[in-house]
């Protein structure tokens, strides 16, 4: 019994730390946001600049279309999203609720194929969308984000789906409810936390791709945002890091918005509620 408060001062002590630990690069990404030329070149930086600036800002967007930019990687990220969630939801019932040799293939392909690199897949996929002539085209990124986010969404939807108890679409089979009936009014109002959480995963991943975007969009009007982020650095590596900071910072919003938007449904534990009733 003496030994509890010790380890929960403790539990709170390294949860402090690994707050600070993910807080510090966004803070010092603030910082330097709002920092005239002056302070960020100094050698002795501080946290609070002493003479903050929306230069930055202003710079960020006379030299980049980041606004451009910003509607692309929209587009993709909740188009990749709603495609990915819509098309992983019914999978995901089925491999739940029917496990068969075929379901277990499926789910050791959805384990093995996280384990495969960007490298090795982009050369394939970039003769496909060149047969489908979708290169530079954003059709032919969401359709990259969905083949690429649809595995681990899967997978995430598979767990949502086997939480479910299968008590409650037996209650409303004996009820009368035909199987359509039970999935859309029983079983889809209880996945809806797990929808939600996948569907912001797809849309963060999408949102901040770099790499898909880079090689298959070369026309600047259609490039994502990341892309355009390392137009600030120059050809011999030196990066405009006041503008960079101002417009990273930007491109950090959407993800936190979302995230403070959905984090209640996601935590709100409409399942356990469910259950309780």
């Amino acid at each position: 019994m003496r030994t509890r408060p010790a380890a929960r001062v403790a539990q709170y002590a390294a949860l402090l730390g690994y707050l600070v630990f993910l807080a510090f690069p966004f803070l010092w990404l603030i910082s330097t946001a709002f920092k005239p030329p002056r302070e960020l070149g100094s050698l002795h930086p501080t946290w609070i600049p002493e003479n903050p600036t929306l230069d930055n800002f202003r710079q960020a967007f006379d030299e980049q279309p980041l606004l451009q930019a910003a509607g692309n990687s929209l587009v993709a990220a909740v188009s990749a999203a709603l495609v990915a969630v819509l098309i992983a939801t019914p999978m995901a019932y089925v491999m739940a609720r029917h496990r068969t040799r075929l379901a277990r293939a499926a789910t050791g392909w959805v384990v093995v194929s996280q384990a495969f690199p960007l490298v090795l897949v982009i050369i394939p996929l970039f003769l496909v969308l060149k047969n489908l002539r979708l290169i530079d085209s954003l059709a032919g990124l969401i359709l990259v984000y969905v083949v690429w986010a649809l595995p681990f969404a899967l997978w995430m939807l598979v767990g949502y789906v086997r939480a479910v108890p299968t008590e409650l679409e037996e209650a409303a089979a004996v009820d009368g409810a035909g199987r359509l009936r039970t999935l859309v009014s029983v079983t889809a109002p209880l996945l809806a936390p797990g929808i939600v959480a996948t569907g912001l995963f797809a849309f963060v991943t999408a949102w901040n791709e770099f790499f898909f975007a880079l090689v298959l969009l070369k026309t600047p009007e259609k490039q994502t945002l990341p892309v355009i982020l390392t137009h600030f650095i120059g050809a011999e590596g030196v990066a405009d890091l006041g503008p960079l900071a101002a417009a990273a910072f930007l491109a950090t919003l959407p993800s936190l918005v979302v995230f403070a938007i959905v984090q209640r449904r996601i935590t709100g534990g409409m399942l356990a509620g469910a259950v309780k009733n």
